[in-house]
């Protein structure tokens, strides 16, 4: 119960690596706003795994694109749990294809969900968050330079990196640790078509040998966000495997 007494924003939290995290940071000890912004209702079956374990949690649904969303999940935290000392940037979109069929409102959305979701949280953070809290951003494992395919999708994340590091300036001063961490090929319903179709590739590629498991996302997680991190800020943690 490393987490007890602090309270986490898990956005993205109802499904994938969201939910491992969420549930696994109610297991820590903290109380968890687990976000969604249209699966409200598999949300409250994260939010009740947490409670019927004797943790607490809530739901919050919002488009975290968007700062008016970002702010309301805040002043939900603070009103139910009484400030916040975690936060999770896990939501998340996909967007694939060579780069020529990618429309504006995709690339738009893209940007909105996976960058404009993390600065938003960032400038909440460092009004709200805690001191001695923890931000931590899901980035991705991906190569930032190169697979034609996944030229947008990567851009998206390299700007999660950037942030990170740029926020982690920010609020060392109060003894907040900023982090990304980067998985690899993990077993979810993001894992992109094109990646899913060379699977066994992937797998040979990893040293370990498996795909990963949001749970071990989690486990990198909860390090970060607890005690025995606070000496970790402004890097992108690679969980992958060794394949990346």
């Amino acid at each position: 119960m490393s987490l007890q007494g602090k309270t986490a924003i898990v956005t993205g939290g109802s499904r994938g690596i969201g939910r491992a995290v969420a549930e696994r940071l109610g297991r820590d000890g903290a109380s968890v706003l687990v976000n969604c912004q249209s699966t409200v209702d598999t949300a409250e079956v994260v939010a009740k795994t947490i409670t019927d374990a004797g943790g607490r949690a809530i739901t919050a649904a919002a488009d975290v694109g968007t700062a008016a969303g970002m702010a309301a999940l805040f002043e939900a935290a603070r009103l139910e749990f009484g400030g916040v000392d975690i936060v999770v940037n896990n939501a998340a979109i996909f967007l694939g294809g060579p780069l020529e069929y990618i429309s504006e409102e995709q690339f738009d959305r893209l940007l909105a969900v996976n960058v404009k979701s993390v600065f938003f949280a960032s400038q909440q953070a460092a009004q709200q968050v805690r001191d001695g809290g923890r931000v931590i951003n899901i980035s991705a494992g991906v190569p930032k330079d190169g697979l034609a395919f996944l030229g947008a999708y990567a851009a998206s994340k390299a700007a999660v990196d950037t942030l990170t590091r740029s926020l982690a300036h920010a609020l060392g001063s109060r003894g907040i640790t900023v982090n990304a961490v980067a998985p690899g090929p993990t077993d979810t319903d993001m894992l992109a078509p094109e990646a899913r179709a060379g699977l066994d590739g992937l797998i040979r590629a990893t040293p370990l040998g498996r795909l990963g498991q949001p749970a071990d996302m989690a486990g990198v997680v909860s390090f970060l966000a607890g005690p025995d991190s606070g000496w970790i800020t402004g890097q992108t943690i690679h969980a992958d495997g060794g394949a990346v």
